[in-house]
């Protein structure tokens, strides 16, 4: 699956926002300096779906807010994973 998501590095802590239509709002303790969010931004979303960190692909927005990541799994996976309480 093709996901959007909306960055916000960094904050205190890494954490899931929530969705704002179907883009889904996070933030990252890292900062945008030298690719470290979005180095951040896969570790976290790996962990939190239990994949590698290689299954998942930055596709768009390297140096934007505005991201799109390629997920290896099903749509309604994704969503149940960053739709319950937020770990």
């Amino acid at each position: 699956m093709l996901l959007t998501i909306h960055v916000t590095p960094g904050a205190k802590s890494n954490q899931v926002i929530g969705w704002q239509g179907k883009t889904l709002k996070i933030k990252i303790a890292a900062p945008p300096v030298d690719s470290k969010a979005n180095e951040a931004l896969i570790d976290f979303l790996a962990a939190r779906l239990g994949l590698k960190r290689y299954e998942i692909t930055l596709e768009s927005g390297r140096a934007s807010r505005d991201k799109r990541v390629r997920i290896p799994l099903a749509e309604e996976d994704v969503l149940a994973a960053f739709t319950s309480d937020s770990r």
